[in-house]
């Protein structure tokens, strides 16, 4: 009997290495054939292309004949490691791409989706409800022509041959124009109004249901003549933004400022409702009220301790008294928080310690917002042909800063 280099007794656990010849070869274990009678089959030199029962031959009789699930096909330089390392890394490759995928898209994404949903929340609770109520209690009343009955000197319109209808349901033509019944019957509408929304009926959408009696054949004949989506969405936000700007500049001082600060004690007054006011309320400040916070420029201090630098923004200079204990003018600086910038904290430093960064308001906000992920151009060290960074000298905590930038300790 030819000796057996690959004889090994497999546990059958599958999913295991077998490492021979310094090849390695993954086994997965279909069905345990059966045992013994190890010379009776044929053995096989190489795994190459063998999709068969393969016995891992041997002179005893625990031998297990396995039948192999897939082709299988000798390696015989790369080790099993290397192949699984290989596995991972193309795994993570495609785990990257993916990232990366998502973060080229989701930005402009979810830009778009916080628009539409702003966009229809106008529409909904603002735009709709005026325009509802300017056609249905301005122009209706103006324009329609409706009457119950034909008046007098009205010609009733003949009945089609071999109709038996009645008089009332003909229509009639009075002044020059053809009136005719509404689905209801009981009302007569002038014709080209029916036929005007029955030709552009898809104009409503393709779900629209067509209108049911004479009013609602006025309101879509308004809405087709009057107010189309092309004339009313431009003009709502123009008004719109007009009357925002009168508001603001309306509440900023005097009658409205007061109004607004006794409509918002009011309003906090009532349970429940006043915690969400209020929150809404700071939210809302903060985002579009300029004067209630004013960042007058980016800083870095050592916070929360010494060695840790933070960005700030500087609102304001310090309380007199800290000023007067501290021995130096001190600063209010705003400490943000990441990726929320809108809470932080907000902490008094002594003005030769913070140092004021090449960095606008917006860029600040983009690198917190970010994490740190977004570095502002000027700030990046790996861009082609970027000067050296300055060198800073950090000022200890009691050291005076002189304009040039030269620390001395205190005495």
């Amino acid at each position: 009997m030819r000796p057996n280099p690959y004889a090994s007794l497999w546990n059958g656990t599958v999913g295991r290495s077998l490492r021979v010849r310094e090849s390695a070869f993954r086994v997965k274990v279909c069905r345990v054939v059966g045992r013994g009678g190890g010379n009776n089959v044929p053995f096989h030199d190489g795994f190459s292309s063998i999709r068969s029962e393969v016995l891992l031959a041997s002179d005893r009789s625990t031998d297990i004949l396995i039948r192999f699930s897939r082709t299988m096909t000798e390696s015989t330089d790369t080790p099993l490691e290397v192949q699984a390392d290989e596995s991972a890394s193309h795994k993570g490759g495609a785990r990257r791409a993916i990232v990366r995928g998502l973060g080229v898209v989701l930005p402009p994404l979810l830009t778009i989706v916080v628009l539409i949903w702003a966009w229809n929340a106008i529409e909904n609770y603002v735009l709709l409800p005026v325009e509802t109520g300017i056609r249905r209690f301005v122009l209706i009343p103006a324009v329609s022509e409706t009457y119950d009955r034909p008046p007098e000197g009205a010609i009733i319109n003949d009945a089609p041959e071999g109709s038996l209808s009645k008089p009332n349901q003909r229509g009639f033509t009075y002044k020059g124009l053809s009136y005719v019944p509404d689905p209801t019957g009981r009302r007569y509408l002038p014709g080209y109004v029916v036929q005007r929304v029955d030709s552009e009926i898809d104009a409503f959408g393709p779900y629209s249901v067509p209108p049911n009696s004479a009013t609602a054949y006025w309101d879509r004949f308004v809405q087709l003549q009057y107010m189309p989506r092309s004339v009313v969405v431009p003009v709502f936000l123009i008004v719109f933004f007009v009357l925002l700007y009168f508001l603001g500049r309306l509440f900023t001082g005097g009658i409205g400022r007061w109004f607004v600060t006794t409509f918002d004690a009011t309003i906090l007054r009532i349970p429940i409702v006043n915690k969400v006011y209020g929150s809404v309320k700071q939210i809302t400040d903060f985002a579009f009220d300029d004067r209630q916070i004013e960042f007058n420029r980016v800083v870095a201090i050592q916070y929360p301790r010494d060695g840790i630098w933070s960005l700030g923004f500087v609102t304001g200079n310090g309380m007199r008294e800290i000023s007067e204990a501290a021995g130096e003018p001190m600063l209010s600086v705003l400490m943000p928080t990441s990726p929320m910038p809108m809470t932080g904290f907000t902490v008094s430093v002594r003005r030769s310690e913070a140092i004021d960064l090449n960095l606008t308001i917006d860029e600040a906000l983009q690198f917190i917002v970010s994490c740190g992920v977004v570095v502002p151009t000027t700030q990046r060290y790996d861009l082609p042909g970027a000067k050296a960074p300055k060198q800073i000298v950090v000022p200890a905590i009691g050291d005076s800063v002189s304009r040039d930038g030269a620390t001395s300790p205190s005495a």
